[in-house]
């Protein structure tokens, strides 16, 4: 099974790269992330006559995530539904894919150290960690993919000097990262590739693609189930070039049948 994410940064705007994404790659799961539209503007009647399956938490304008799949969708749950008030922000989304969960999180930017916004980001992913905690187990087969808004360790940011500390690479970021790693989950990319500088995010400022500034900021995060198959892991750069292209680039990993 191959599994892929990607930060779409706008579907509508993507719209045409992501029938040809699909065509040209043909994964069995996708998730989206940053769709930007609701649910009745997502393009699924496109996607569904390539063969796909969709189901979308949209928000107009803003956030929105979306789970893709060629074998179906089932258990689809929208938000935390964890028994507490829902955030009214549209940023989780999981779906049941061939007998294993498949979660796909908006994780929020946070804005700058110390903010609210960055309070809510710590709180949001602790949040979510106690959801996935009682769901990875050494038997279950679990995927969180999506764009967590944090790159990991110094080989996942371009200059890590300069933005040590900073919103992104924040000791309190990294730790929570961490802290979904202690669950049992293992971070797919660097399980293949330990020492590989592999960015998924390149600012649209100043050159950054072509001077390669980017960040490693989106992660699929896996159960043992599903690590002991993983076959590959990479990050589709060729994405990230041309007209329109999201400032984000998808990674995808295969997992060998059970």
């Amino acid at each position: 099974m191959r599994i892929a994410t990607w930060n779409i940064n706008g579907v509508r705007a993507r719209h045409e790269r992501l029938l040809a994404w699909l065509r040209d790659k043909a994964p069995d799961v996708l998730c989206l992330q940053e769709i930007k539209c609701e649910d009745k503007s997502f393009p699924k009647a496109d996607i569904e006559a390539l063969g796909w399956e969709t189901a979308t938490y949209g928000q107009k304008a803003y956030n929105g995530v979306a789970i893709l799949s060629r074998s179906g969708l089932s258990a689809v749950e929208r938000g935390f539904a964890d028994g507490q008030a829902e955030d009214p922000q549209a940023r989780l989304i999981a779906a049941t894919v061939t007998g294993a969960r498949v979660v796909c999180a908006y994780f929020p930017n946070g804005k700058e150290v110390g903010s609210e916004a960055y309070d809510y980001k710590l709180a949001w992913v602790e949040r979510l960690r106690a959801k996935l905690a009682p769901l990875v187990t050494p038997a279950s087969e679990l995927a969180l993919c999506g764009d967590y808004n944090v790159a990991p360790a110094s080989i996942d940011v371009y200059d890590p000097v300069a933005w040590e500390g900073k919103i992104l690479c924040s000791e309190p970021e990294r730790a929570a990262f961490r802290g979904l790693l202690a669950l049992g989950l293992t971070d797919a990319l660097r399980a293949l590739h330990p020492s590989e500088v592999a960015y998924t995010w390149w600012d649209y400022r100043e050159l950054g693609f072509p001077k390669n500034k980017g960040m490693r900021l989106d992660h699929l995060l896996i159960t043992a189930g599903l690590a002991k198959r993983l076959v590959r892991a990479e990050v589709d750069r060729n994405e990230r070039k041309g007209k329109q292209a999201s400032d984000h680039a998808p990674v995808v990993i295969e997992v060998a049948a059970g």
